[in-house]
């Protein structure tokens, strides 16, 4: 039995979800006519084909090098590629894979006239696609020469008339100006943010405004009358609704602001916030700066209980820089640790069998059904041969067809990682430079699950799972407590694997 994907794809936000619909019915209407078993649907929605950039196409592909499948279907062959280059190209590929590309509406034979009826049509959809773009463009050019509304977001102040022309909003547009007018007083954008959520001002899809939604309508040149598209500049082609002087003074200040320290990027400073414990109380230690008398600033992790004030907790504050440097040095330590990096791939294989529990036991079955035609097999060669026994012969060849595309529907869901490649993957962590901060908080938010700190050592916890639970204080006291006399708690040898799941213990 032939099996088969399908793959649809519509090209913008302006078409609709039944356009897949419509094109998944025929491709399945297709496939069942044909006797074809359908393993998976790909589906690419506001990607167009002149490009090969679309997400689940490349998953189609890459799939195909698992032989899964036998057929690519598709509603029409513009919905594979509108490009010469790339259907050709993808084709090459899929066809080296054993796959090979069916419309499911454009009645193509394999023979050499279907060749060149495959060539003329892929020509015609590149040719219409490249003169739909042309007209478009000139359609929208000379809106833009009569300054009309060309699509896009709507910014916030404006309105569209039955001209398709720019009209200021009465109910949004003073909010516009008013928040101009705040941010050149000294307003942050965090302020003018909620000042404008609590006044109910939504963006164009009905949502609040972001911080970035607040950064984006201060840059607008629109509000001061300018109209642009592409290469078109329009002064005054659409109702100001800031004056030249304000928005100028508004854009200085937004640059001599972008070079000053980021107040809210402060926090991020600290690597370690929300995985460094006190080891005596479990609370979280946060980052908290002071200036010395010589004017130079210091940074420090403080027990949250200790600055509240909330317990009689004696922990003392630790350095910044020397605890994240710790912390670094001990997780690079581990990562060059060949046996630790094996314990982590072994870890990780196990816990993807063990999720996928449909996988083994269709596996299972279709071993077990095999032996069992194998046995029929040499029954009938042995001369044994009834209604019952032909009966049940096409009963295991009809479940041993089923199974096998169960496994193939699995496998394409849940594609299972070598082992190979997790190790190539956790080597390819060695090569981080350590002093850059954008790799040191890489490091620490993939390996690190939890550190807890004492004044005399510190239990390093590491992930070998994404998304594993933070390990509990208690969880820390009680592995703690079963480590006999003169363990290694008090040294940096090779890690050992904890009673809790998902962590090493690595103590200092």
């Amino acid at each position: 039995m032939m099996k088969a994907v399908i793959y649809a794809r519509y090209s913008s936000d302006n078409q609709r979800e039944e356009s897949i619909e419509g094109q998944i019915r025929e491709c399945t209407a297709f496939a069942e006519k044909n006797g074809i078993t359908i393993l998976r649907h790909y589906i690419d929605r506001a990607f167009s084909a002149k490009t090969d950039n679309r997400p689940e196409f490349q998953n189609m592909i890459k799939d195909s090098s698992k032989r899964l499948f036998d057929m690519v279907i598709v509603w029409k062959l513009d919905r594979f590629a509108r490009n010469r280059y790339d259907s050709a190209r993808y084709k090459t590929t899929l066809k080296k894979n054993g796959v090979k590309v069916v419309s499911a509406t454009e009645v193509i034979s394999d023979g050499a006239e279907g060749i060149i009826l495959e060539s003329v049509l892929e020509g015609y959809a590149e040719y219409y696609s490249a003169d739909l773009s042309e007209k478009v463009i000139r359609g929208m050019t000379e809106n833009a020469l009569k300054t009309k509304y060309n699509g896009g977001t709507l910014p916030i102040g404006y309105q569209i008339d039955s001209n398709q022309c720019f009209q200021l909003d009465p109910l949004t547009s003073p909010f516009v100006l008013e928040a101009f007018k705040r941010y050149a007083e000294g307003a942050t954008m965090k302020e003018i943010r909620d000042w404008l959520n609590d006044h109910g001002v939504k963006n164009s899809r009905g949502q609040e405004l972001t911080y970035n939604s607040v950064q984006h309508l201060l840059k607008n040149r629109r509000y001061i009358g300018e109209y642009t598209y592409r290469d078109i500049v329009v002064p005054n082609g659409i109702p100001a609704i800031v004056p030249q002087d304000l928005f100028d003074r508004v854009q200085e200040k937004m640059e001599k602001n972008k070079k000053a320290p980021a107040r809210h990027k402060a926090e991020d400073d600290y690597l370690l916030t929300t995985k460094l414990f006190c080891g005596y109380c479990g609370a979280y230690l946060c980052g908290e700066s002071g200036t010395s008398h010589t004017g130079n600033v210091h940074h420090y992790y403080k027990c949250v209980s200790v600055k509240k004030k909330r317990t009689e907790c004696h922990k003392k504050p630790v350095k910044k820089e020397w605890i994240e440097d710790l912390v670094v040095t001990e997780t690079m330590k581990m990562l060059n640790d060949d046996v630790v990096i094996e314990a982590i791939v072994s870890m990780l294989m196990d816990l993807q069998d063990r999720e996928n529990v449909n996988l083994p036991l269709y596996e299972q079955q279709l071993r077990e059904t095999e032996t069992a035609i194998l046995n029929m097999l040499n029954a009938i060669q042995q001369g044994i041969l009834t209604k019952s026994t032909k009966g049940r012969l096409e009963e295991l060849e009809k479940t041993k067809e089923e199974l096998e595309t169960h496994i193939a529907c699995e496998k394409l869901a849940k594609p299972k990682v070598s082992a190979e490649f997790m190790t190539f993957w956790l080597h390819r962590f060695r090569k981080l430079d350590v002093r850059q901060k954008t790799h040191r908080k890489m490091l620490i938010d993939t390996f690190i699950n939890a550190i807890f700190l004492y004044d005399d050592k510190m239990v390093i916890t590491f992930n070998y799972k994404d998304g594993t639970t933070t390990i509990t204080f208690a969880d820390l006291n009680a592995a703690l407590a079963t480590q006999k006399t003169g363990s290694d708690l008090d040294c940096s040898t090779a890690p050992k694997k904890a009673t809790h799941p998902g962590c090493f213990f690595w103590c200092r």
